[in-house]
């Protein structure tokens, strides 16, 4: 019997696929015109194809170097903490307690809190002057001066990568909170009557049973946290002398400055490096499929 054919699953899918042409792909497709181009709308008479110039740019830009090396920093470090707080966060929330269900909620504030009001909100904590940091440093003996935290070098990098392990926790605590409801009591029980302790119950039970979420949750997390502007550029702008510019940052303010081949250039070596990132998960999911 042959099958009736229809329009109308096509015509269902059409409207979601053409706002995802336009809002992906064709902006897509423009930049990487853009980047083989001079594009510099505040002399739009000289634009121009220049082939690999902006490439060719990029990789003698010192800048660029500099922003690369605190992405790596910036990725590894925030979401590494954020991963192992937020695992440690979804092991304690799957114990039974009093009150589970409100500490739940709150623990979700960070992650449904929008980055700009975060950048602002931390930007304040921080403050020399008249942070809550500061005044509690002090009243506990920890600093016997207020410390500009955002404003010198030494302290601003790191104020900041606190700043989105902070927003991040939440994330991985909801997600392998879910995993792990997921993993059947019993086999803990039978782990408990063969006298397994809790470290061999985590590395031979826990962690094998939600290694597929740990993989695309991280994976997630390293592209949202590369791409990252608005935490940093509310906090500090990628100041003080740049020592908080990330690529993304760096991109964004080349873009700020209408330089929009140059930020097209170095967007598009960003994605390569996050592509690269993608494939030891994309290998071993279908090495595991296979």
């Amino acid at each position: 019997m042959v099958k009736k054919r229809t329009i109308w699953p096509y015509v269902l899918v059409a409207p979601a696929v053409l706002i995802i042409l336009c809002v992906v792909f064709i902006p897509v497709f423009n930049a990487i015109i853009m980047s083989f181009q001079n594009y510099d709308l505040r002399r739009p008479k000289e634009i121009a194809f220049n082939g690999i110039s902006n490439y060719i740019a990029a990789c003698r830009d010192p800048l660029f170097k500099g922003a690369l090396f605190r992405t790596i920093v910036w990725v590894i470090c925030g979401v590494g903490f954020q991963f192992l707080l937020g695992f440690i966060l979804a092991l304690l929330l799957n114990k039974e307690f009093a009150g589970r269900g409100v500490i739940r909620a709150v623990s979700m504030i960070p992650w449904v809190t929008p980055g700009v009001l975060i950048g602002l909100m931390w930007r304040w904590i921080y403050d020399g002057n008249f942070g809550v940091l500061n005044d509690l440093l002090l009243k506990i003996h920890i600093i016997t001066d207020k410390v500009p935290f955002l404003s010198q070098v030494t302290t601003a990098f790191p104020s900041i990568i606190v700043t989105i392990v902070w927003q991040g926790i939440p994330f991985f605590s909801l997600m392998l909170l879910a995993a792990l409801q997921g993993v059947s009591a019993e086999i803990y029980e039978a782990a408990d009557i063969d006298g397994a302790s809790f470290l061999q119950k985590l590395f031979y039970i826990t962690i094998p049973s939600i290694k597929n979420t740990i993989f695309v949750t991280v994976l997630l997390r390293v592209i949202w946290v590369a791409n990252s502007v608005d935490v940093i550029f509310n906090m500090t702008e990628g100041g003080p002398a740049y020592s908080t510019q990330t690529l993304s940052v760096y991109i964004f303010n080349k873009g700020n400055a209408l330089n929009l081949g140059y930020a097209s250039a170095m967007a598009l070596l960003l994605a390569v490096l996050l592509l690269f990132a993608a494939v030891p998960y994309l290998r071993l999911n279908f090495k595991e499929e296979g």
